[in-house]
């Protein structure tokens, strides 16, 4: 398969599976093995056909007679391939952006549609892509951006127009690739030093200890410091996470949600390794990966278990210093790792703050008095932040903020962050009749 049909394939598997692109598109290239420079090339399709699909079926729509949504999904994903190289990929000539498109069509086993592709690409390249634009606004930023209007409304209610705005702006990749020192094992200084080395450029982050800015890593587990357990990946939102969670030397530390392991490391990093971390998860397979990612990092507090969050574990019950509920999310803070994600449906996730409110309050079960519980999210939802907390600590007496809850935004602050939502909260020693 050549980057066009790999690119192709992946996109039909997210649309038709509902797969994560952050899982999809590996698997292909396992499979086709292709050049780093094929590879590249398909991952920047992929995702820029993920990343700005509402904007690509806008101007397709100026020049196709059949509503873009109601195609059959292999010419849609030539269409949109085509019109993504048209658009935003200069070193691509027009002409070969509307051949290798018809050629995709047919690779993909429609073509009769071939004509269709060819006729609404010639158009779209010989009209230089032009198109109208919106005539109100927040259609217009919902064509600019790619995200769905509802989603822009939500964020304007809940955070403000020009938070909105910074959001949106926040939301195209390409993602930074940040890591966290093993500071177990080695020192940032030490790590920089390691990393310069081995041809690894690598920035501190003003206000976030012993995280750094890998700004052209390549495939970050080729890289011998990565190899060696020195650092593992974390974005600085989780980075602040596992701070505000505040875990120290000696302590019983609960990980609800664990996998991929990210936070578990991190917490126990800040640990110095001493004491014990419970990292459980519902999928016993995902567990596998906080126990590969612990023994190459050369952790050895942490223990894994698999269970539901959501269901009490009695032998567990106020055993914990700290507890950590990070829960199951709509991911509307990831929206430039998991581009894929900003088109989910609201009323697909009006379940969630159930969800997510069972597991906090059963989370509370283990923690120990005087310990402290922190919930977070990764998603920009007040539905699922605030109110989910404001709600616990209603019903909960024995419980009160252990500092403000914090919505964390890209751009805000200085930080280059995911959407991220913390809220630290104490039980207390003692309940006031």
């Amino acid at each position: 398969m050549n980057p066009r049909q790999i690119t192709a394939a992946a996109l039909l598997q997210v649309e038709r599976q509902g797969a994560y692109s952050n899982l999809t598109l590996e698997p292909f290239f396992a499979r086709e093995s292709p050049s780093p420079q094929d590879r590249a090339f398909a991952s920047a399709l992929f995702y820029g056909v993920l990343e700005r699909q509402i904007t690509l079926d806008w101007h397709l729509s100026h020049y196709s007679k059949t509503p873009i949504a109601k195609l059959d999904p292999l010419p849609r994903a030539a269409l949109r391939l085509g019109a993504l190289q048209l658009m935003f990929f200069p070193s691509v000539p027009p002409a070969a952006a509307v051949s290798q498109s018809v050629d995709l069509t047919r690779a993909l086993g429609a073509p009769r549609a071939a004509g269709f592709v060819n006729g609404v690409l010639r158009q779209m390249a010989r009209q230089g892509c032009a198109a109208p634009p919106p005539k109100d606004k927040l259609t217009a930023l919902s064509v600019e951006y790619s995200v769905p209007a509802p989603l822009i409304q939500l964020w304007r209610k809940a955070y403000g127009h020009q938070n909105a705005l910074q959001i949106l702006q926040g939301s195209r990749g390409p993602a930074p690739v940040f890591v966290r020192v093993n500071t177990v094992h080695t020192t940032l200084p030490a790590l920089r030093a390691r990393l310069t080395q081995e041809g690894i450029p690598s920035q501190p982050v003003p206000g976030v200890p012993d995280a750094l800015l890998l700004p052209d890593p390549g495939r970050v587990d080729a890289i011998p410091a990565f190899r060696d357990g020195l650092f593992h990946v974390q974005d600085i939102s989780s980075q602040l996470c596992a701070a505000a969670l505040d875990p120290r030397p000696g302590m019983d530390v609960l990980d609800l949600c664990a996998a991929p392991g990210g936070k578990t490391f991190t917490i126990a990093q800040r640990m110095a390794n001493q004491g014990r971390i419970l990292a459980r998860d519902l999928h016993p397979h995902r567990l596998r990966l906080v126990e590969e990612g612990a023994a190459r990092l050369g952790l050895t507090c942490i223990e894994t278990a698999p269970g539901d969050a959501r269901e009490f574990a009695p032998a567990l019950a106020e055993r914990f210093h700290r507890v950590l509920c990070d829960v199951v999310c709509s991911g509307f803070g990831t929206l430039r790792r998991k581009p894929e994600i900003r088109y989910k449906p609201l009323e697909s996730i009006a379940g969630l703050p159930e969800l997510q409110y069972g597991i906090l309050a059963t989370a509370a079960r283990y923690l120990k008095p005087g310990g402290r519980l922190v919930y977070s999210t990764c998603t920009l939802n007040p539905a699922e932040n605030e109110a989910v907390v404001e709600r616990f600590l209603a019903e909960h007496p024995d419980f009160a903020p252990a500092a403000p809850p914090r919505t964390y935004i890209n751009g805000q602050d200085g930080l280059d962050c995911d959407g991220f939502f913390t809220a630290p909260l104490q039980r207390r020693e003692e309940v006031s009749p």
